[in-house]
């Protein structure tokens, strides 16, 4: 965008995927549970798509789709837009999700998830989506700003309209429903992070720019 705008050179401009992740530490299983599993895992505010999630869950169990739902994550009280527990065990006794709080091991913890969802309004560069390409784990999250730059729709996961319950149920039920599909995206998305994400790709990156800067500014000592 600033180079479109002529803000800055091309010369003088880096982009660095995020913070990356170990690819030692996800690594894929590609397992096929015969009732699969999506997580959502985030902190649980309105604007991660909770409630578009929570409803969709709603509307692939009335329809007769065999899944967990969990949501992964805790409040922010700070936030407004954090739902709050009562919510969300209210939800978890419905029975149309599972509330599993706050996760310390989260790469343990995706060993046995099967489809991750983050239909979030906006984003950065979500960690939890590249933490899922790494595991080989296909994805269905919004397109927005930061989920398209980990998913490419079709490819490893799909992308639906931010707010749009129908379409998110619908991707949900395509990879439920498909074993073999979400191993062909699981796969992809570990390419991609091989490719985009490793955390040593990325520490190299930080350290060229560093390295450019000290050869272009010399340092002098006084």
């Amino acid at each position: 965008t600033f180079l479109d705008w002529g803000a800055v050179r091309q010369t003088d401009s880096v982009v660095i995927p995020g913070a990356g992740v170990d690819l030692k530490v996800f690594q894929p299983t590609f397992h096929f549970h015969e009732t699969p599993t999506v997580v959502l895992m985030a902190r649980m505010l309105i604007d991660k798509g909770i409630n578009e999630f929570v409803s969709a869950a709603r509307q692939l169990n009335s329809s007769g789709i065999k899944a967990r739902f969990v949501l992964a994550g805790t409040p922010d009280p700070d936030n407004p837009t954090s739902i709050s527990e009562d919510t969300l065990y209210s939800w978890d006794l419905e029975g149309c999700i599972e509330y599993l709080g706050w996760q310390e091991n989260v790469s343990d913890f995706l060993k046995n998830i099967d489809i991750v969802c983050l239909p979030s309004y906006r984003e950065g560069l979500p960690k939890c989506l590249i933490e899922a390409c790494a595991c080989g784990l296909p994805i269905v999250t919004t397109d927005t700003v930061g989920c398209r730059e980990v998913v490419l729709d079709g490819q490893n996961g799909f992308l639906v309209p931010v707010k749009s319950i129908k379409q998110l149920a619908n991707a949900l039920e395509q990879l439920i429903t498909d074993p073999s599909l979400r191993g062909r995206m699981g796969a992809l998305g570990r390419i991609r992070a091989e490719k985009l994400y490793d955390t040593n790709k990325i520490a190299a990156s930080t350290l060229e720019v560093y390295f450019d800067l000290l050869a272009s500014n010399p340092v002098k000592h006084r």
